[in-house]
């Protein structure tokens, strides 16, 4: 086994997908080298010219794609993905977190255009520190902030120089639920710029933090990811009312009131006017149909 790069880019014209990476056979070898092994995404960023790395999988299995000939999906590990608290470029000035990009220039390789490559154990485990800093404590599961009392913006302190053991001592720490609670709840609620996307409001307290909450579509007691597309901020009753399918979202993000509701009219009066789910620009950060459809089905609302 040995870990890997995804290349993600915009409006490719593969079918990747939050379960799934596509891929033509001519990396199929590479791939197979990640089997029960980690990956990291490498991302391109549409209209910003800049590229670096966003989340990590661990890779299941490789299948060949039944309706295109000579492409295959790598299917991702249940339960495995964790996006990065921060966007981590891909170098700085001509440093390159994959050592192998490294030219003595701010030109990478040509290894660059591979959408699928290898990484070392090395340069995998300093890119994912620098994605999710970790203070010397677990996050208090009461505060579930992105703002730690003692670092009330938000700023990390650079890291000490990178020790190889401790860095993979400290990634295992990264992949415990809280810290991917922590992760998962700053990736959503900054997608939705700390708004409830059932009411459209954003409240922010007197300490800066948002009064809403992140929400698995999908709860993790039923394998449900740690993906931003399995997220919504809510509010925290909204919350409630979510997690018991009292409200859901149609796949076209109308929002939906269960008949189990004993006042409907009162309830409606709390949702936006719109009756629309207020959601992010980027269509990558939208809720995925497959967890709406699951969270429907589960709690039997009709769209």
């Amino acid at each position: 086994m040995s870990k890997g790069v995804f290349l993600l880019r915009p409006e490719s014209k593969y079918k990747d997908s939050f379960d799934r990476y596509h891929f033509p056979n001519a990396y199929l070898s590479t791939a197979q080298k990640f089997l029960g092994d980690w990956i990291v995404y490498n991302e391109l960023q549409a209209g910003k010219g800049t590229s670096g790395y966003t989340s990590i999988a661990k890779i299941d299995r490789i299948e060949p794609d039944p309706n295109q000939p000579n492409h295959h999906f790598a299917f991702l590990e249940e339960d495995s993905f964790l996006g990065f608290e921060k966007f981590v470029p891909y170098r700085n000035g001509i440093e390159f977190l994959e050592s192998r990009l490294t030219t003595g220039t701010n030109k990478p390789s040509q290894l660059a255009r591979s959408s699928v490559r290898e990484i070392s154990d090395t340069d995998f485990f300093r890119i994912c520190l620098r994605g999710n800093p970790l203070t010397d404590e677990l996050p208090r599961l009461d505060e579930d902030d992105e703002f730690s009392p003692n670092n009330p913006k938000g700023v990390y302190d650079d890291r000490t120089p990178f020790t190889f053991d401790v860095e993979r001592e400290r990634f295992q720490q990264i992949l415990s639920r809280p810290f991917r609670k922590k992760i998962f709840r700053t990736n959503v609620i900054n997608a939705y710029e700390k708004r409830c996307a059932f009411t459209g409001l954003q409240f922010i307290n007197g300490r800066g933090r948002a009064e809403v909450q992140a929400a698995h579509i999908k709860p993790v007691e039923h394998k449900g990811p740690d993906h931003i597309q399995n997220g919504l901020a809510l509010s925290g009753t909204i919350h409630w009312m979510f997690d018991r399918g009292l409200v859901s979202l149609s796949n076209d993000l109308d929002i939906l009131v269960s008949r189990k509701v004993n006042d409907p009219e009162r309830v409606w009066g709390m949702m936006s006017p719109t009756r629309k789910a207020w959601v992010p620009n980027d269509s990558r950060h939208r809720p995925h149909p497959d967890f709406l459809g699951w969270h429907r089905d589960y709690h039997r609302i009709e769209a």
